[in-house]
């Protein structure tokens, strides 16, 4: 009985931990904690735009699904080009050791050779791994606007940008 429960913590630790393992679906964000594009409206044609990607998620395509959400808007409010008055992309990194925690304990209060729990000595005790994973945020303040595109580096046509990225986003399915 025990070891049925056992196999199916695994069986539901080893879904969880597969559904990580792709990368950030364009789509909105559902949460505070989850991933995906949130944007807030500051003036009627100001928007805060941020894109959160998960630890399998590049940088690059969170700043592609970023550029591609702030062109999504733009064409959805009407207007025709938007301009990035500022942005940034955010990196947070997490590290997680895993590996052979060693056969032998040395108790604590205890003397050699006594084993108990405490700390680790003997065969494996260096045997461990280190994982990094890196969870990129980008975010970006765009002003939108009616017209033909003025010649600055940051304004870009919502059109253009919509169909040459079109391509690299991928949906839930």
């Amino acid at each position: 009985m025990a070891f049925g429960k056992l196999f199916t913590l695994i069986g539901i630790i080893g879904l969880v931990l597969s559904a990580c393992a792709t990368e950030t679906p364009y789509g909105p964000r559902v949460d505070n904690r989850g991933y995906g594009y949130s944007e807030q409206s500051i003036e009627s044609n100001r928007y805060r735009v941020t894109f959160r990607g998960n630890s399998s998620t590049s940088r690059e395509t969170v700043e592609n699904y970023l550029l591609y959400r702030a062109a999504e808007l733009t064409l959805q409010k009407g207007y025709d080009y938007f301009i990035v008055v500022e942005d940034d992309t955010e990196k947070t990194t997490r590290y997680s050791a895993s590996g052979y925690p060693g056969p032998f304990y040395y108790g604590r209060g205890r003397a050699f050779p006594y084993y108990g729990y405490g700390y680790r000595w003997g065969p494996g005790f260096y045997d461990y791994e280190v994982r990094e994973s890196n969870r990129y945020t980008a975010i970006a303040y765009i002003v939108m606007a009616k017209g033909e595109k003025p010649r600055k580096a940051a304004a870009y046509n919502a059109q253009d940008v919509s169909d040459n990225l079109r391509r690299f986003v991928i949906r839930p399915q």
